[in-house]
C-alpha cells in the first residue's frame, strides 16, 4: 500500500532531510587518502546523535554501521571498516540515513577522494544529473516509468549501465515503502504519481554492465565485471507544485563532489 501524506506530514519530514544532509556533508568532508572508513562512520553517528536523530541504517535488517560506503567497484551497501582505508582517486559512495521524531530521511552522495580518472569523473557527473533528471520527471500525473525513462535514457545515451536489481523506494515512518522507484522504465508506465507521495529517487549507475553480486558479508553489492559505480540520492516529495527535495539543509539539496571540502 502506497502512503499518502498530508502536507503537515512532509513538513514534519524535513528535520529528518535536513539532518541525512548535513550528516551526508560532514561525511564527504572528511573523504581524502588515508582516512578509514570507520572514522567515516563514528563521524556520522556523531553527527546524527548529536543533532537528535537515530541512525537509520545501524541495525536495519541487521546492518552493523551507520552509513553505508561503497568504493569503486561496489555498487551500494559497503559496510565500514578500520581496514579499509581510502586511496588517492577512490571514488566513493556515501549513503546516510537519519530519523527524527519518527520520520526517516534518505540521501547518497559519490566523492571523489583525491583525484579519480576522467573516465570515474565522467560516469560521477552523468549519474548525478540522472538524478536531477529523475526528479525533475517527478511531477503529479506522470508515472513511475517517466522517473525511470529519464534516468535510463541519459545514462545509456553515454554509454552507461543501469542497474536494475536495486531501485529506490517510497519512505516514511518507515525507510522502506511502497512503490519500488527502478532507474529505468517506459513513459506512461508504473504506478500514477500522486501529490502526497515522498519518494527516495536513487540512480545506481556502473562504468559498464549492471550486473552485480553480493559479497560474502551479504550487504555489499559489487559489479561482476569490476567496474566502477556510482550512486546519487535525494528524498522527493511530490505537491501540486512540482517535486521538492526533503534531503536538503541550509547549503541545499546537493554536495560538491570532491570529497575533503
Amino acid at each position: 500500500m502506497i502512503i499518502i501524506k498530508s502536507q503537515d506530514q512532509i513538513e514534519a519530514m524535513r528535520p529528518a532531510g535536513a539532518l541525512s544532509k548535513l550528516t551526508l556533508r560532514r561525511v564527504g568532508a572528511m573523504i581524502m587518502p588515508g582516512v578509514s572508513t570507520i572514522e567515516l562512520d563514528r563521524v556520522a553517528e556523531s553527527v546524527i546523535r548529536s543533532h537528535g536523530g537515530t541512525p537509520a541504517f545501524k541495525g536495519y535488517g541487521g546492518f552493523p554501521a551507520s552509513i553505508c560506503c561503497s568504493i569503486n567497484g561496489e555498487i551500494v551497501h559497503g559496510i565500514p571498516s578500520a581496514e579499509r582505508v581510502l586511496e588517492d582517486g577512490d571514488i566513493v559512495s556515501i549513503d546516510t540515513g537519519a530519523v527524527v521524531d519518527g520520520w526517516v530521511g534518505d540521501n547518497a552522495w559519490t566523492f571523489y577522494c583525491g583525484k579519480p580518472s576522467d573516465a570515474d569523473k565522467g560516469l560521477c557527473e552523468i549519474t548525478r544529473d540522472c538524478l536531477k533528471a529523475g526528479i525533475e520527471a517527478a511531477v503529479p500525473g506522470n508515472h513511475l516509468g517517466d522517473v525511470g525513462h529519464a534516468v535510463q535514457s541519459l545514462a545509456e545515451e553515454n554509454g552507461y549501465g543501469v542497474v536494475r536489481d536495486y531501485v529506490g523506494h517510497g519512505i516514511g515512518r518507515a525507510m522502506h515503502e511502497e512503490p519500488n522507484v527502478p532507474n529505468y522504465g517506459k513513459k506512461g508506465r508504473g504506478v500514477k504519481l500522486q501529490v502526497g507521495m515522498v519518494i527516495a529517487i536513487e540512480p545506481m549507475i556502473c562504468m559498464n554492465g549492471y550486473d552485480s553480486h553480493v559479497l560474502r558479508n551479504r550487504w555489499t553489492v559489487v559489479t561482476n565485471d569490476g567496474g566502477t559505480a556510482a550512486h546519487y540520492e535525494n528524498t522527493v516529495a511530490i505537491t501540486e507544485d512540482g517535486p521538492v527535495i526533503l534531503t536538503t539543509d541550509d547549503e541545499g539539496p546537493w554536495c560538491s563532489m570532491m570529497g575533503g571540502e
